[in-house]
Order: C-alpha cells, then structure tokens, then sequence
C-alpha cells in the first residue's frame, strides 16, 4: 500500500502544483494581515480537501448520471483556467479582491489547488493504485500545499518583486497551455466518441 501511495503521489502532486500557485496566492493575499491570510489558507485547503474527497468517492458516478464525460469535464475546467490566465497576463494591474470570504473557495481551493487537471488525474489512478491510496496521496498533497501557501511570503521574497512578477507571468503564461491542453484533449475525447 506505501509504494501505490508513493506511486499515485506524485502525478497529483504534478497536477496540484502547489510551487505554481505561490505567486497568485502572493498577488491575492497582498496587503492582508497574516490571520487573514491563514484564515485563506484554511478556506482553501478545506475547500479542496472537500471537492477532491466528494469528487473521488462520488465522480464517476455523478458524471453517469448527468451524462457527462471527462471530455466534457475537460474542456469546462480548461476554458475558466484560460480565462483566469488571460487576466493575469493582459491586464495584471486590476488584482482581484483579496479581502472577499470567497477567494479561498474560487480561485484557490478551485479551480487553482483542486481543479480539472487533479480530478482528472484522480479519476485516472484510482483503477491503477486503488481508492485508499488516491485519498491518502490527495491528502498529503493538500497538506503539503497548505505549507507552502503559509511559507509563500518569506519564499516570494527571496525572489524579490521582480523574480515574483516574472514568475508569476510564466505560471501565467503555463497555465493557459495547460487550459489549451485540457480542451484539446477534451475536444479530442468528444470527437472519438461514437455517433
């Protein structure tokens, strides 16, 4: 059981990619006193710890029943990403308020730490490394995210301002490739689908 929760950790840990979410937590929390910011950290991780949990013991299901397939899922959760990407990277001066009671629910808990690429990818390794190990590996990647949200500042300011910014651009930037991708590999599923 260790080494299939060794083995499922790791493409979960890819897709949460909690090191690219540092500089949209920065950008979002900024200005905030560090209750706030902890209070955000905790929305957010409940937030995904929820929708990952509920989604791997009930996903498949729910998607039977409203007739929805992965394809379908992809390419929704591919086109809020690429929005959320083309604001960031068109028009970066209008940030978005921090100090609402949702920002740890949309966009960090999801779609930025548990989103369509980690639901995907759930869906994808249970049959593989079983259903304890998912939950286990989903898990400790959500704790492993909270850390680093909480550390975020102090590692944010050894890239200094504009380390922070040019960063924050690339995973920008990287997330509407991965937008792209989602829907393509979305579309591709739609159109393999026998008439």
């Amino acid at each position: 059981m260790l080494k299939n929760i060794c083995l499922s950790f790791i493409p979960l840990f890819v897709a949460v990619d909690a090191i690219g979410l540092l500089p949209l937590f920065v950008s979002l929390t900024d200005g905030l006193r560090p209750r706030e910011k902890d209070r955000i950290i905790v929305q957010s991780i409940v937030t995904a710890s929820g929708l990952a949990m509920g989604f791997i013991l009930i996903g498949k299901a729910v998607f039977q029943v409203l007739g929805i397939t992965i394809g379908d899922f992809m390419i929704a959760g591919g086109v809020i990403l690429f929005g959320i990407a083309i604001t960031d990277l068109i028009n970066p001066a209008q940030r978005r308020r921090a100090s609402s009671n949702e920002v740890g629910v949309v966009p960090l808990g999801t779609p930025m730490i548990v989103g369509p690429a980690v639901l995907t990818t759930c869906l994808v390794i249970i049959p593989e490394y079983g259903l304890v190990p998912t939950m286990i590996s989903m898990l400790l990647n959500l704790v492993l995210a909270g850390l680093l949200l909480k550390v975020s500042t102090r590692l944010v300011a050894v890239l200094g301002d504009a380390g922070t910014k040019a960063l924050s651009k690339i995973i920008s930037l990287l997330l509407a490739a991965i937008a792209v991708m989602l829907i393509r590999r979305g579309l591709e599923q739609f159109l393999a689908r026998p008439r």
